[in-house]
Parts: C-alpha cells; structure tokens; sequence
C-alpha cells in the first residue's frame, strides 16, 4: 500500500492475522476473501483517506469486521485529535473489534448500539456493505445532519441504489472509481435532507 509507514503495515498485517482468525469461529469476512486481504479489505477501505485527507473524526456504521474503520483508525493512529467510532448492533462484533482496538492500540471507540440510535458530530460518515443506499442514508441522517460528509463504498449496483434512494431523500453525490475493484465505486454524500 502506497504512502503507507512500516508501523502501519506492520499494524495491517496484525489485523488480516486477528481477522483471519476471528473469522474461523465467527462469519467476520468471505473466507475466501482474505486470501486478497491487501486489495479487496485494506487498499478498498484506506482509499477513503484520499477523499478527506484532514478528517480526524469518523464514524463508521456497521462496522462489523471493521472495514473501512480499523483500517482508517491504523492510518489515522499518531494524529492529534483522530478517533474512529465503530458503531455496532452485534454485540460478538464488538468483541472482536475491542480486541483488534487494544491490540494495535487504536484511537476507537465502539459503540455497540444501532447507528440511527446515536448522533455523534463527526468530520466523516462511511459504511461498507452494510445496506442498500435507501436504507443507509437512513442510518446516516444523524450524522449528515450535524455536517459529516458521506463516504460510502459500493458496488456495482450502485447507480439502481442511487435513483431508488432519491425517492426517501434529497441529496447531491458524486461517483469516485474504487481502486480495489473496478466494478467499485465511493459514493460521496453531500447536501442531504429527508424528502418532503
């Protein structure tokens, strides 16, 4: 990974070694998928970094095995002022992203609690397949209400997502192409309230 330190390698490599594990007993990942953990887990979540190079509050929801968030909070570790809320319903989820979180000493707070539940003021909000767009956005209002800007990685049904979404809210967003998939896309959210 580009741009990325030792440490931070040193510390992904930890995490696809906890993941993997983990995800023996629990279903965390595709088993299959972390065999390409580099491209399709690490690169697909640090790319967001690029969108919002001065962000240092995240809120991740659904966060699940932690991707995009560990991800993010292993990059962001050192910053002054960076932390990355996990946010999870599962309460096993969040035992595994605690124990990611002290072992790799990360700058994380979960929160084992429904997404639309909190209202947290962050820089960003992002999610990574946790839910149809309609449905996310949903999950999102809190956050996009008190200024975050949306980062959400897609896939290729994104566009069906889009247009069946405009119909529940108003919304402006732009398409970024994936660099881990190029069926892929980051929908980035900006100016959004509820339709009337």
């Amino acid at each position: 990974m580009t741009g990325a330190s030792d440490g931070q390698l040193a510390d992904l490599a930890r995490y696809q070694t906890l993941l993997a594990e983990w995800n023996e007993v629990m279903n965390l990942v595709g088993p299959l998928t972390i065999a390409t953990y580099w491209t399709r887990h690490a690169l697909d979540s640090a790319q967001l970094l690029a969108f919002a190079p001065d962000a240092l509050t995240w809120a991740d929801l659904g966060a699940g095995a932690g991707l995009p968030g560990v991800v993010l909070a292993i990059l962001l570790k050192g910053r002054a002022g960076a932390r990355v809320h996990l946010v999870e319903s599962m309460t096993k989820r969040c035992r595994f992203l605690e124990v990611v979180a002290k072992d790799l000493d990360l700058p994380v707070q979960i929160h084992n609690a429904r997404a639309e539940d909190l209202s947290l003021k962050v820089d960003v909000v992002t999610a990574r397949a946790c839910a149809p767009m309609t449905k996310l956005l949903g999950f999102a209002e809190p956050y996009l209400r008190r200024g975050a800007t949306g980062l959400f990685l897609k896939g290729q049904d994104v566009a069906t997502e889009l247009s069946e979404a405009k119909k529940a809210w108003n919304f402006e967003s732009d398409l970024h192409p994936s660099q881990s998939d190029p069926r892929g896309r980051i929908v980035q959210v900006k100016r959004f309230s509820r339709v009337r």
